[in-house]
């Protein structure tokens, strides 16, 4: 059984179709990669599979069930949404933030106990930022504010992650920092769906590659037989020529990518 299953599902914007009967299906485990310009229709599909939209067409399965069927505390328990970088309005401790993800198993709002405690801490832990415990989340960098969230959502105790645009507005340290953590999470058994619009981030993490462009899936297939000139040409609009076969965002990314071969 998939994880995901998106069978002819179409999509309009005040009559403007996004997506149109688009199929798709995608197994347990590992990193699959949404790359596309923006406009393509990369964060509808994450909000359709996550059940924020209700297609107009077709319909969109999470291990055999229809999304908008699941109930959202339950929902919650098996998937976690990790927006953009945001900053809250709130100067809660990263703690506080990380605790939050432990609300789908607390019988009653705010009351957590010893197990949610620890599972926060350990959640701190696997993401190595543990020091942060105590800052305001208002006060930490881009990075640190990201990594905060996939704590939060690891502490839902939820296996599947559905990530729009993680790396958007953070320098390359921490974009380098976010995707080698995405990685080693992958590798403990994780299940993530990320939408991008960097080919370098999705050649360093993902063994898949679905490219979208105009609501529709242009390439799906490894890295390699996506990630080239001739295929980012087609996807962004430009000569292949204009475009080198390394797309390398440097020696952090490269190493990234070493691991997945």
């Amino acid at each position: 059984m998939a994880l995901f299953e998106v069978e002819s599902v179409t999509f309009r914007y005040r009559r403007r179709p996004v997506i149109e009967g688009l199929n798709l299906a995608i197994e347990e485990g590992g990193v699959t990669a949404l790359l596309g310009p923006n406009g393509s229709g990369k964060t509808t599909l994450l909000k359709l599979m996550l059940g924020l939209l209700k297609p107009e067409q077709g319909c969109v399965r999470l291990r055999g069930r229809k999304v908008g069927e699941i109930p959202r505390r339950e929902l919650a328990r098996q998937m976690a949404y990790v927006p953009q970088v945001h900053r809250e309005a709130f100067g809660y401790r990263v703690f506080d933030v990380v605790l939050m993800g432990r609300m789908p198993h607390s019988p009653f709002f705010g009351r957590y106990g010893e197990g949610d405690f620890r599972m926060v801490r350990e959640c701190l832990e696997k993401t190595g930022i543990s020091h942060l415990a105590e800052r305001s989340y208002t006060e930490i960098s881009g990075g640190e504010r990201q990594l905060t969230l996939v704590a939060r959502a690891m502490a839902q105790e939820a296996h599947v992650f559905v990530m729009d645009e993680p790396t958007n507005g953070l320098d390359f340290g921490n974009q380098v920092r976010l995707l080698e953590r995405i990685n080693g999470l992958a590798k403990a058994g994780y299940s993530f769906v990320f939408s991008t619009h960097h080919p370098d981030h999705a050649a360093a993490i993902a063994p898949r590659v679905v490219m979208m462009r105009e609501g529709k899936i242009l390439c799906d297939g490894s890295p390699r037989e996506t990630v080239t000139p001739k295929m980012l040409g087609l996807l962004y609009g430009l000569p292949s020529s204009m475009l080198s076969a390394g797309h390398e965002l440097g020696a952090g990314l490269a190493a990234l990518r070493g691991t997945q071969a």
